[in-house]
């Protein structure tokens, strides 16, 4: 039994695929089957510890994003693309695997493509409130359909929405547990204040960056902030927060981290207080999980058609606010916070909104549809 994942580029594309792997795992051993050779066809392995962790073996495939602005770019992309599609075709042919699974964005496009001309069963997963290009494309082809908004379903051609379940996002089992309880203890937080955990997204986010440098000063006298800056940030983030803080009294509550593995990810999680994150979907479902409040910055809609509509399709549960990048300034992201940390019931019904909107099971659903197709087309 073979099966293969695409997709990737982002956290967004690439951490839900190693939870439906690990879902996989369970049921593997809980049904006794034979393990299945797992693969993942990508430009970039992006995490090779947690390929190696979950036994996928990773082949390189090239892949070229299509910009939906005019560039030079998209030629020689396009070209790439093309190269990326006969590459995938001779590995799949190699391969022969019993089933796909996509989880979208543009470099899955050439590995779909090439898998279904060889009648490989394909199972995509969008992530967003608005399903991008590549999964829109991919649905013509597709056995399976699952998506985490029932707003994504409308986006689809209707040919093919009787194939489509709304599942959720899947989020890593070790997401899904609650911390150890003296985890603040361990990292050295003060548990005399609430704690803000601050989330840029799997490459950091430089404009939450230089507004959260502005705000610090008001912030650690009420809060302790757990910052993922983003590797390409991180030092000069450092730098400038020391110089900010140098003389405050409180600086020793600001802990900048490049980036948060996901042991440190879960410890901090158990906690926070509260929230302040990009809008993608993978955030918004371990946010959701941890019944924590929220205070979403979506990437604007011109650099990202899809986190405008994540946002706002989350909040309206009242799960979370939602801070526009156009308005976004340090006094108004001090008060927003404020607001939130001194309300405990506020923050406990924000909390219970969006645990309201989780769904923990939507890796394993995933995973079980994967291997029921894998297991037919033996």
């Amino acid at each position: 039994m073979k099966i293969v994942f695409t997709g990737g580029g982002t956290g967004g594309h690439f951490y839900p695929i190693i939870a439906i792997v690990e879902a996989m795992h369970d049921i593997v051993r809980d049904e006794y089957l034979v393990t299945p050779k797992l693969y993942y066809i990508a430009p970039s392995p992006f995490n090779k510890n947690a390929l190696f962790e979950n036994s996928i073996t990773f082949l390189k495939s090239p892949a070229g994003k299509i910009r939906r602005y005019p560039s030079l770019l998209n030629i020689s992309d396009m070209v790439l693309t093309i190269f990326g599609f006969f590459w995938s075709l001779i590995q799949l042919i190699r391969l022969y695997p019993d089933v796909l699974v996509s989880k979208g964005g543009y470099v899955s496009v050439p590995t779909v493509f090439a898998a279904y001309l060889i009648g490989i069963p394909i199972i995509i997963h969008e992530s967003d409130a608005k399903p991008g290009r590549a999964n829109l494309f991919a649905s013509h082809f597709a056995t399976h359909i699952a998506i985490s908004f029932e707003s994504a379903a409308k986006y689809f051609p209707k040919k093919v929405r009787p194939k489509i379940a709304r599942t959720g996002t899947p989020v890593r089992k070790l997401l899904l547990i609650p911390a150890p309880y003296d985890t603040s203890k361990l990292q050295n937080i003060d548990t005399t204040v609430p704690t803000v955990l601050v989330l840029g997204g799997s490459q950091g986010s430089q404009r939450i960056n230089e507004v959260m440098l502005e705000a610090l000063p008001d912030m650690v006298p009420f809060v302790n902030i757990i910052h993922q800056t983003g590797v390409h940030n991180f030092d000069s983030t450092k730098e400038i927060a020391q110089i900010a803080l140098e003389k405050n009294l409180h600086k020793a509550r600001y802990h900048p981290f490049a980036n948060l593995s996901i042991d440190s990810l879960h410890q901090y999680s158990g906690i926070a207080n509260l929230v302040v994150s990009r809008a993608g979907a993978g955030s918004m479902a371990e946010i959701a999980a941890w019944k924590l409040p929220a205070i979403l910055i979506p990437i604007p809609e011109a650099i990202s058609h899809d986190q405008l509509l994540n946002a706002y399709a989350f909040a309206r549960s009242g799960a979370a606010t939602v801070l526009e990048e156009e308005n976004l300034t340090p006094h108004l992201l001090v008060s927003e916070i404020k607001r939130i940390v001194n309300d405990t019931k506020l923050a406990k019904k924000m909390g219970d909104a969006g645990a309201a909107l989780s769904d923990p099971d939507a890796a394993r659903i995933i995973a079980k549809a994967a291997l029921d197709i894998a297991l037919s087309h033996e």
